[in-house]
């Protein structure tokens, strides 16, 4: 893996090589590897390693960036050329700022929010996984799909990767870690069930348990019976949670504020949802990952997004938020300072939260103690194909699908055939009854959170699926 040590040395040949005023250069890459399974057999075993240079120059309110992944002294000196080229014909950017220094990238983080230490994502077994470890995992998910005569397809890969940041203010940041993930999907003749995780700790999973748990929810499932669609009472899995909740984090942003494209438009301070429901963006949670700094080198601050409901705060690039302090909007969205979220420039999306975290409620339940309370209701596994329909509302689209079920009676009684759903998140949000421990979860739809599986009622499906 590229070092830390080879990356400066990196930056000051870059640094050498150019005339702009300031320079940025962010690295990443890695070595990425995946064993794909389908039909009971391994078909795919792929393996990569690529490390990236992108440079960004700046000149008097211009800037501009290239990218390459050689590092030989004519490949930067072409990549840095490329940079200033393509910055020298920019328009001027009036918000842009200069780089930050090392003071700054560590600095006031505004209330509420707080700045603490990241811990190692990086684990040695994780980045040691060997295609015959993977392999072994895959042979334990297929003998359980012909245990019980299933058809089983998915995938086992492991990562170790890096970030890093250097500027020619001083600023160096550094971040290592690893990543290992399992999907698997069980087929029946005319059902399915399916489950995925993933850890920076290889340790952490158990591809038997994952192929035992999505076995089970595919025979539970078979044979599908159909109820009319309308409102009921749902159970939604953790994946399912994530899948929907997602796409409402992009509206967290000041920049989005200021686009007049956010739902949270005139409604920071409201009580938005239930006042069961507080999450935050947190990337020193135990159970979440990626650099505990953004695209700029920013320091990521644990923000606080919702407090018992009320909309607390969105997060914040360094420039948006010298542009919110000078907006129409200043005196409507609450605190105001960078907050360590924004993308690495140039870029036209501003910042979002990407470690969010749902705070566990007063009396956790888990799955199985929801379904016991609930007479009439469908519990559902995942979702997919979501769509938002309604921006301002969060209305979305999708359908369930690989374990859908009908709940009567405190007891799980049959499969269902899958629905489609139009639904609001805060309509959603404003009806939880109930919420298991936040877990570490990741579905197909949006990017992995800690959330829990949640109860609520009156929630609302528009059709039945044929499947």
């Amino acid at each position: 893996m590229l070092t830390q040590e080879q990356a400066a040395d990196i930056f000051d040949r870059i640094r050498k090589l150019s005339t702009a005023d300031e320079v940025e250069v962010l690295f990443s890459g890695g070595h990425f590897a995946l064993t794909r399974f389908a039909n009971n057999t391994i078909h795919q075993n792929i393996a990569e390693e690529n490390y990236i240079v992108s440079v960004r120059t700046a000149f008097g309110g211009r800037t501009a960036r290239a990218t390459t992944n050689k590092f030989d002294e004519e490949s930067l000196r072409r990549v840095v050329k490329a940079s200033e080229d393509l910055a020298k014909v920019q328009h001027p950017d009036a918000d842009l700022l200069p780089m930050p220094d090392t003071r700054e990238a560590a600095g006031d983080v505004g209330e509420g929010a707080r700045a603490t230490q990241v811990p190692s994502r990086y684990f040695a077994e994780t980045a040691a996984v060997t295609p015959e470890l993977r392999a072994e995992g895959v042979k334990q998910i297929v003998g359980v799909a012909q245990r019980h005569k299933l058809t089983t397809a998915g995938v086992f890969s492991s990562a170790d990767s890096l970030e890093g940041i250097f500027n020619s203010r001083g600023l160096q940041q550094w971040h290592t870690q690893t990543l290992a993930e399992v999907s698997v999907t069980m087929l029946g003749e005319d059902s399915s069930g399916w489950q995925k995780a993933n850890s920076p700790n290889v340790g952490n999973l158990n591809p038997l348990l994952l192929a035992e748990v999505a076995a089970r929810k595919a025979i539970d499932s078979a044979r599908p019976r159909e109820i009319p669609a309308g409102k009921c009472t749902v159970i939604l899995e953790p994946a399912a949670v994530l899948d929907l909740v997602g796409f409402m984090f992009w509206d967290y942003s000041g920049m989005a504020i200021l686009d007049q494209r956010s739902f949270l438009t005139g409604r920071i301070g409201t009580g938005l949802f239930g006042e069961n429901i507080t999450i935050r963006d947190d990337v020193t949670h135990p159970l979440q990952t990626g650099s505990p700094f953004d695209g700029e080198g920013m320091r990521r601050c644990t923000v606080p997004l919702v407090e018992n409901g009320k909309v607390s705060r969105v997060v914040y690039a360094r420039a948006t938020a010298e542009r919110m302090k000078g907006s129409e909007h200043k005196d409507k969205v609450g605190t105001i300072a960078a907050t360590g979220h924004g993308f690495s420039l140039p870029n036209e999306m501003g910042e979002m939260p990407l470690n969010i975290v749902f705070a566990t409620p007063d009396n956790p339940q888990t799955v199985d103690q929801m379904i016991a309370s609930t007479e009439r209701g469908v519990l559902v596994t995942r979702m997919w194909y979501i769509r938002e329909v309604d921006p301002f509302e969060k209305i979305l689209t999708g359908m369930t699908r690989d374990g859908t079920f009908y709940v009567e009676n405190g007891r799980v009684k049959h499969g269902l055939r899958n629905f489609r759903l139009n639904e609001s998140l805060i309509h959603m949000l404003s009806n939880v009854e109930a919420m298991s421990v936040p877990l570490r979860s990741c579905g197909e739809e949006s990017f992995d959170m800690v959330v829990p599986a949640m109860k609520v009622k009156d929630f609302n499906f528009t059709e039945v699926t044929k499947f």
